[in-house]
């Protein structure tokens, strides 16, 4: 039997094997190795499930179906204990995991050609901020799901010394790094040593001089940037006739986050809404947020809000359409507007990249070089907070989506050979 290496992330994910001494990461989907973390369970085909970008199309498409996605998030909450309704019956989030991890599982078989019962598998520095027993419990959810998707053997390493591992593979000579892997849900920080002279250890803990993380991310950003660019075209701010109440923003909420949308469906919703639009000071832009429940469109809205941010790494401002809720309705987001709406997360990232420095006992000039990883990486004001932490610091970067997997995987490759 053979090990993997299973990178389950908030936004994608990847599982790799060991093949001729090399790590290699499995087609998942249309030969890619990389796999949007998306679920659709299609009502218009009994008992079909679609993942990644089939699962996206599907729902983009309208078919009718739930779609679920950024559930890694979860673990460790409350949310996680809850249940979906799936054609017609209710279908604890957990379950939803475990359908997922086993497909990977499968492909990866495919790809090897055999049975697969042992993983390394990743897992975030924190699950959950500033609560130890929240945060073992979100480890040992995964590992029950793991399990019953049928890896008998689960070993978990920290994201970022998963990264590490990979980048430790370029290098040429001794560095002090520290490894800033900023996801979909987490953002995982970790100082280490790498150099030839160390790869060929089998015991690296005296390499790691400290980790650090927090449960922010990519999917942070898009809530943030969904709430002060596009909700306010649908009555975020507003207020209702009577005694100028503000409409409440509990529903904003809800559906700009990725992982509560499909919580925000309910009769319960629908009828309040109803009855705030008649009672709205800007009735139009109310209707707006109850066509987005009654039409199931809060993914939609979340995609588009995602595809802007992306954009916005690379330009000055980004459009967001939203035709597919009124005809020519638009929304331009601005860099500088999202740099004010995630503020406070960068202050956090910052504070992060400090903290795991300091736990080493080390200053900011110590380092010689900030490895960055992770999709959200890429956000222009991510880069700056965490380059900040240590200025003197080469920074550097590669592979940003398929980093940690390949860690993962060539750590895979050392259990084999145990």
């Amino acid at each position: 039997m053979i090990a993997c290496g299973l990178d389950f992330g908030t936004s994608n994910s990847a599982i790799g094997v060991v093949r001729d001494t090399t790590a290699t990461l499995a087609p998942v989907e249309a030969g890619d190795t990389l796999l949007p973390s998306a679920v659709f369970f299609d009502d218009e085909v009994k008992g079909q499930v679609l993942f990644g970008n089939a699962a996206v199309a599907a729902y983009v498409g309208q078919t009718e179906g739930r779609l679920m996605r950024a559930l890694k998030s979860i673990l460790g909450s409350s949310l996680i204990e809850e249940e979906t309704k799936i054609g017609g019956r209710k279908v604890p989030l957990t379950h939803v995991i475990e359908i997922f991890v086993r497909h990977l599982k499968h492909k990866a078989e495919e790809f090897a050609g055999q049975e697969i019962t042992s993983v390394v598998h990743g897992r975030p520095v924190r699950f959950v901020d500033d609560d130890d027993t929240a945060d073992a419990r979100a480890q040992d959810q995964l590992e029950a799901i793991a399990r019953r998707a049928g890896f008998r053997d689960v070993r978990f390493v920290y994201e970022p010394i998963a990264a590490a591992h990979h980048y430790e593979q370029t290098v040429e000579h001794e560095e002090l790094v520290l490894i800033a892997d900023i996801g979909g849900g987490t953002s995982d920080f970790s100082l280490i040593r790498v150099g030839p002279q160390h790869r060929g250890r089998a015991d690296r803990s005296k390499d790691v001089l400290a980790t650090a993380g927090v449960h922010l991310g990519g999917t942070d950003f898009d809530t943030a940037l969904n709430l002060a660019a596009v909700m306010p075209l649908l009555g975020l701010g507003t207020e209702l006739v009577e005694k100028n109440l503000p409409m409440p923003s509990a529903p904003y909420h809800e559906l700009a986050a990725w992982p509560t949308i499909n919580f925000a469906y309910t009769y319960k919703n629908e009828r309040m809404l109803a009855e705030l639009v008649s009672l709205a000071c800007e009735p139009e832009k109310v209707g707006r947020l109850l066509t987005v429940v009654q039409q199931r469109l809060g993914h939609r809205l979340a995609f588009a809000v995602e595809d802007a941010k992306i954009a916005l790494s690379d330009s000055e401002r980004s459009t967001v359409p939203l035709s597919f809720l009124q005809p020519g309705l638009t929304v331009t987001a601005t860099h500088a507007a999202f740099d004010r709406a995630i503020r406070t997360g960068m202050g956090k990232l910052h504070s992060a990249a400090k903290d795991c420095i300091a736990a080493a006992g080390l200053g900011p000039t110590a380092i010689d070089t900030i490895f960055l990883t992770g999709g959200s990486s890429r956000v222009p004001a991510v880069r700056t907070a965490i380059a900040r932490a240590a200025p003197s610091a080469r920074v550097a970067g590669g592979s940003d989506l398929l980093s940690v997997a390949l860690g993962l995987t060539q750590m895979a490759g050392s259990v084999d050979g145990a």
